[in-house]
């Protein structure tokens, strides 16, 4: 008890110091419980997005798992197997509600073979018709539809006859009215089934799910009442063959993350007892294949945001050890006094673990509730620094995010410990004789730490240098090689070993400035000089923590908008223009003709070469699309991919594209500098001459063409027409110029290992003037790229172009894909992780600040107490503070910001190795927004201002004769 109150009695003394400790403990169990909240919160988003993006692309509802089973006649029994049909049921019904998801419906159909249909009263009815029809029952069939015509049937045999619904289509394809009344005779039945159709119905609801399998086929399908069907049929084995559907539907919105596992269990269970039940059957989950891909993209994703947040982690275990190892500093004189009475250091360092205890508690307890409300907050980002009005994320608090918090306080609580536990290791003798002998280096520097580290951030530089070269050179995939999560740990590390590097440095830089003004100084400048020159280790651990978080901030805020700018341009450059309109062109193309239905006359037909003949096309009008409300400008590009192009005897595939280069200059878009000189300089170029074309360096390399080469292009069934070569580029709208991975390089891919080297088709492009391939060449179908006005929306353009009735047969929205883009959840996990790294560097970057330069000034009391009472005036001292600031905090600011700007020119280019290098166009490019760095220089110049308002409030305080009794005492 003794123990406890002394430690509380310590750590009311140190108020302050403990309750920054708490801060950073707070933040650190709030970032590490962020992490699975949000991870879970991002999984959960993206699965459901997963699952819609599924039902849009492959028309099928996710949540809909449809069974098929086969019953025909047993040998022994001689009829199907009622028991198992109805265990079937029972099963099926039961498993339905152990997915794990509300069951919207569930449906029953029993469906027969195809009969033929005699009519009863061959007057009334043409029985030359062949009518061939299925017995088809449907559970909860009346909730579905409407009748169209006629009435419903009844639910028993009308005088031995069984009434059915249909569909209209049946009407006319049997060529009958409604009331007509047919026999099924068959060796398959026990006895004749007399049946008439009363009722045309029709569904109810169009977007009705109950309809999703059952809409195959329906001219031949008689609906019988389901209740009937299964009394008078099933009951009493009227069929020797029958095929049962069923058809659940759930609501796979409520699907959740940790639903996943139910969800494949219960379907496999299904399949397990369908396959041990039936030789033929048939299983759908449409999900299930999502799921399975789901756990891949769910690692994926959680690696990412892992070492997305590794800086930051860094950053906050220096945080905790710089505000330790002040507490420890404070009382090493206490520990040193104790270990000489006697005191072990397990009992002094238990002091300090039960210290770490109290605040590990209290930090437990906040953190969770902390980190909860950050992932709300980052679920709003659209980008970095960013957020908009979103549907908000599913966020709550779980066991995982407490076990994260649980271990994110035993680590820091350790990392809090190591400065006493080294403390604990000096007597008072040896203590005293530390404090009067400074080191002039600290052990990092003298076992050359920052050196080495520094060369292993370089050597793995290197090698990701090589891995990415690799990537471009071969056109691979970067899925074909697995991202290292050292990706993002060697930019942390590189900046950790720069700072340290270049504090290496800053003595000599101290003594230089000191050297060049010796004989000019004024004494408070030159007391300054020779503090800071001599107590440099005493600066290096503000000084590189401001340094780490300067530069962690800057790294994550280019990294974050490189990334978010390379996707939005490679997405403009893949288009080319805001909108892209694929339109209907009238042309003399005969219809498709279908295979003969016998043999004869093949022979005689297939000895008689084709004749194919050239298609001719009748140009729409071009015009209406420029005068569209919201369109700035329009262009026609014409592109054909299989074109020819001849120099000599030399000939090579490649993709022409015929422009109006005024308006392909004003429509088109394409990244400054990507070209040897402007883009308009080139179109200027193509302007001057009707023949002139600009070809690929791909084409100048293989072809040996260069400017002024006379080349044919043309394509099969078109006569080829000479031009002439004015220019050679890199990079052109909407064409991607890496290499693609062909056939033949892929099957030497294998062979690769061997010494044979792969390689990559290189695309090649054409570009000359549309007016003068259509006029020497042909006419054929074009594309049309819309610019937009800035303040036109995507909505407003479809309205209008429905409004018009111009026909559009495909459309690419380049907004709308950004939009998309910003609402992926990896690109949700990045900027939403970045910016969090970015605030929480800034605000323990500003905390740290405070912190330091306070206790230091507290500590220096006697010395500016005695400097006052030899004379130095206050404004001298407030200007030895300033000169101190900015010689350290200023020269670390400066520091930080190189080491950012160089960690980021180096190492964000990296990042394209987590996509698909190939399709990586315009090349990846290292962005700053300049807000940012404005951002972190206000940031820096209100955290040293109020630093200095501060010291200085302080000093104004500071009596002499107090300062000179404290000394002393």
């Amino acid at each position: 008890m003794a123990l406890f109150l002394m430690i509380l009695r310590k750590m009311v003394k140190n108020r302050w110091l403990e309750l920054s400790l708490l801060v950073g403990l707070i933040i650190s169990v709030a970032l590490a419980s962020s992490m699975p909240i949000y991870t879970h919160a991002i999984l959960q988003r993206m699965l459901i997005k997963d699952l819609e993006v599924g039902q849009t692309d492959t028309k099928q509802y996710p949540g809909q798992v449809y069974t098929y089973t086969y019953f025909m006649e047993e040998a022994e029994k001689g009829s199907i197997n009622n028991r198992l049909l109805a265990e079937t049921d029972a099963y099926l019904v039961e498993q339905s509600k152990k997915f794990g998801v509300p069951v919207l419906l569930s449906a029953i159909s029993r469906n027969t073979m195809p009969f033929e249909l005699t009519p009863s009263d061959p007057a009334k009815i043409d029985p030359k018709v062949n009518r061939t029809a299925g017995l088809t029952a449907m559970s909860d069939l009346d909730q579905h539809i409407r009748i169209v015509d006629g009435i419903a049937p009844a639910s028993e045999p009308v005088n031995g006859v069984y009434e059915a619904w249909v569909f209209p289509e049946l009407l006319t394809q049997f060529k009958i009215v409604l009331g007509s009344e047919f026999t099924i005779a068959s060796k398959d039945l026990k006895q004749p089934i007399r049946i008439k159709p009363v009722a045309v119905i029709d569904r109810s609801d169009y977007a009705d799910l109950y309809w999703t399998n059952n809409m195959n086929d329906l001219r031949s399908k008689l609906f019988i009442p389901y209740p009937l069907f299964e009394k008078d049929f099933i009951a009493n084995n009227t069929f020797k063959n029958l095929f049962s559907y069923m058809t659940i539907v759930l609501d796979y919105h409520q699907l959740k993350l940790e639903g996943i596992g139910t969800y494949t269990q219960a379907n496999e269970r299904l399949d397990t007892f369908l396959s041990n039940n039936f030789n033929t059957y048939t299983l759908k989950n449409p999900a299930i294949a999502t799921l399975k891909l789901y756990g891949e993209k769910e690692k994926k994703l959680r690696t990412m945001l892992w070492s997305l947040n590794v800086p930051v982690s860094i950053l906050l275990a220096f945080y905790l050890f710089m505000v330790a190892n002040l507490i420890t500093d404070r009382q090493k004189t206490e520990i040193a006094v104790l270990r000489s009475r006697g005191a072990s250091r397990l009992q002094i360092v238990f002091g300090y673990v039960v210290e770490g205890v109290l605040l590990g508690s209290v930090a437990l307890l906040i953190g969770p509730f902390l980190g909860l409300e950050l992932t709300k907050i980052l679920g709003a980002s659209n980008g970095f620094l960013e957020f908009v009005q979103r549907a908000s994320m599913e966020v709550k608090l779980n066991q995982e995010a407490y076990q994260y918090a649980f271990f994110a306080v035993i680590a820091s609580v350790c990392m809090t410990l190591i400065p006493a536990v080294l403390a604990t290791r000096a007597t008072i003798v040896g203590h005293k004789q530390t404090m009067a002998r400074k080191s002039k280096h600290s052990f990092i520097h003298k076992t050359f730490l920052d050196v080495i580290l520094l060369s292993v951030s370089i050597y793995l530089l290197q090698s990701f240098n090589r891995r990415m070269s690799d990537l471009v050179s071969l056109g691979l995939d970067s899925m074909d090689m697995k991202v290292d999560p050292l990706l993002f740990l060697v930019p942390a590390l590189f900046i950790f070993a720069m700072g340290l590097f270049l504090l290496r440095i800053y003595p000599w830089v101290i003594q230089l400035i000191y050297l060049m003004g010796r004989k000019w100084w004024p004494p408070y400048l030159y007391s300054t000089l020779l503090q800071v020159g001599r107590s440099t280790t005493q600066y290096q651990f503000i000084m590189l923590f401001i340094i780490m978080t300067l530069a962690t901030g800057l790294f994550s805020a280019s990294a974050a908008r490189t990334m978010n700018k390379n996707i939005e341009e490679k997405i403009r450059y893949k288009n080319g223009a805001d909108i892209v309109l694929q339109t209907k062109w009238e042309n003399d193309a005969p219809p498709p003709q279908s295979a003969p239905a016998s043999g004869f006359g093949e022979t005689e037909k297939t000895q008689q070469p084709l004749v194919k003949k050239r298609v001719q096309y009748t140009e729409p009008p071009f015009l209406p699309f420029t005068q569209l409300t919201g369109v700035a400008s329009a262009a026609r590009v014409f592109q054909k991919k299989d074109a020819v192009i001849t120099l000599g005897k030399e000939s090579r595939q490649t993709r022409l594209m015929g422009i109006d280069s005024d308006e392909f200059g004003q429509t088109a878009w394409l990244r400054d500098h990507l070209l040897d000189h402007h883009f308009n300089d080139y179109l200027n170029l193509l302007a001057s001459n009707s023949k002139a074309v600009l070809i690929s360096k791909s084409v100048a390399d293989e072809m040996g063409a260069s400017v002024g080469d006379v080349v044919q292009l043309g394509w099969d069934g078109v006569e080829g027409a000479t031009f002439i070569v004015y220019g050679i580029i890199d990079y052109w709208p909407s064409w991607n110029p890496n290499p693609i991975l062909t056939s033949a390089s892929v099957s030497g891919s294998s062979s690769s290992s061997s010494g044979k080297q792969v390689r990559a088709d290189a695309p090649k492009i054409v570009i000359g003037h549309l007016s003068y391939i259509q006029n020497n060449m042909a006419v054929e179908p074009y594309d049309v790229w819309l610019k937009l006005k800035p303040d036109t929306t995507s909505q407003a353009l479809y309205d209008e172009l429905v409004l018009k009735h111009m026909s559009v047969e495909n459309m690419t929205d380049t907004k709308q894909m950004l939009i998309r883009t910003k609402n992926d959840p990896f690109q949700l996990a990045v900027n939403g992780v970045m910016t969090l790294g970015f605030l929480i560097a800034i605000g323990i970057s500003f905390i740290g600040f405070l912190l330091y330069w306070v206790l230091s000034l507290s500590g220096r009391i006697l010395q500016f107490g005695v400097f006052r009472a030899m004379g130095i005036s206050f404004g001298q001292l407030i200007g030895m503070l300033i000169a101190e600031q900015l010689l350290t905090s200023g020269a670390a600011v400066l520091i930080g910001m190189m080491t950012g700007t160089t960690a980021s020119r180096l190492y964000v280019p990296l990042f394209q190795l987590t996509f698909d290098s190939s399709s990586q166009v315009p090349p990846f490019q290292v962005s700053f927004d300049p807000n940012d760095q404005w951002h972190l220089y206000v940031i820096v110049v209100v955290m040293i201002g109020t630093g200095l308002l501060l010291l200085g409030t302080m000093m104004s305080r500071i009596k002499i004769h107090q300062a000179v009794k404290l000394g002393e005492d």
